[in-house]
């Protein structure tokens, strides 16, 4: 754990990017599970899980946090066609939640939604919108929205993504808006390595003292927060070790689009698998536990996180240039979404894919020469 621990140093000399937001997370994420390996009584090989969790978060980290070179933008957009894509977004965004409320909408207090998120059902094409909507296009919009000082529609985003709590009955819908806020806030008085750092210690802090100053009555939040974001996936990672210690390995068949194109043990999801096997929730864990252990085992899986931090370097190449807080609040629903879901899933399903297109394509010089001042609220149209 102490060696480990002196890991961090990579945070102090990285600079800022998509893959240092992302990687501080899994960073935590593995800490916390290389030190509930001390107490787990599953049983498995803790000492290797330990090292190829270790190693695993080191060959992931290389790549995200220090491949960061600008990719040369072959096509990018001018100001007016930007301000143009956000008010297609937001409106976009509206058809897309009118449209899931057909199917779904119920307003429900904050602890009763999994009782009734059983109920819900909603064809799968307007799953994936309204999921996409949530996780990626309206934080994009409300980032740029915000650049652009057209404050009025940013806070029309904000309305629209509280719109989808009923429609989904998510804790993430439901949070989502205060969050955009806060880092925003934060952006705009700390360091982006700052903000980082806060936006998941700060919470965490938050429940445990409320925790021990509440008693029962902080229990929920508690559970939220610090449960939930970070003891829950590193559970994640201790359930899979132990399963696929003993179970076949899926050699990536669990990727939708590869099911059908090979032999695959299983045919239901791994979350559905897991809940069946140990009866603690549907399990809807990170890359770390999905394309590292479920699909190649522990001594491989530092193979296959060392490509998907070529994934996020990506990433970090295609948002090169822009403003340090505008990726910050563009992209702050995607570390929780991270912790919880494989790589692919966050790529096509949460749309992170797209999020790294409109990143390319987003000018990078966001002041002056775009739409003229009454048409975007502002004089001066500029970054954050």
């Amino acid at each position: 754990m102490a060696v480990f621990a002196c890991l961090s140093w990579l945070f102090a000399i990285a600079r800022f990017s998509f893959g240092y937001f992302v990687g501080f997370y899994f960073y935590t994420m593995i800490f916390g599970y290389l030190w509930l390996n001390s107490f787990s009584d599953l049983e498995y090989n803790h000492k290797l899980a330990g090292l190829s969790a270790a190693v695993s978060l080191i060959t992931f980290l290389l790549p995200a946090l220090f491949i960061s070179a600008p990719l040369r933008q072959r096509f990018k957009l001018s100001m007016l066609a930007f301000d143009r894509m956000l008010s297609l977004i937001l409106l976009l965004s509206i058809g897309i939640a009118a449209v899931g409320a057909i199917y779904n909408f119920r307003v429900v207090a904050l602890p009763d939604i999994y009782r009734f998120r059983e109920q819900m059902s909603a064809p799968t094409i307007v799953n994936y919108l309204v999921t996409m909507v949530s996780s990626v296009l309206l934080p994009f919009a409300f980032a740029g929205f915000v650049a652009r000082r057209a404050y009025w529609l940013a806070f029309a985003v904000l309305l629209v993504l509280l719109a989808l709590y009923p429609i989904t009955l998510t804790k993430l819908a439901f949070f989502a808006p205060l969050w955009l806020l806060l880092m925003l806030l934060l952006a705009r008085l700390l360091e982006a390595r700052v903000v980082v750092i806060l936006s998941l210690l700060v919470p965490m802090l938050v429940g445990v003292i409320l925790l021990l100053a509440l008693g029962s009555k902080a229990a929920f939040f508690f559970y939220i927060v610090d449960f939930r974001q970070i003891t829950i996936p590193a559970l994640a990672l201790d359930v899979y070790n132990d399963f696929f210690s003993w179970h076949d390995l899926t050699h990536f068949c669990q990727i939708t689009v590869l099911k059908p194109l090979m032999r695959c043990p299983y045919q239901g999801q791994l979350s559905v698998l897991l809940e069946e096997q140990y009866r603690l929730g549907n399990y809807n864990a990170s890359l770390f536990a999905t394309e590292g252990i479920a699909s190649v085992g522990p001594l491989w899986a530092p193979v296959v996180t060392f490509a998907c931090g070529l994934v996020f370097a990506l990433g970090n190449r295609l948002s090169a240039g822009l403003p340090a807080d505008f990726i910050l609040v563009s992209a702050a629903i995607l570390p929780q979404i991270l912790l919880n879901v494989p790589l692919s899933t966050a790529m096509v399903s949460h749309g992170m894919g797209l999020l790294f297109l409109l990143w390319y394509l987003t000018p990078r010089a966001m002041s002056g020469t775009g739409r003229p001042a009454s048409a975007m609220g502002t004089d001066a149209p500029t970054s954050f």
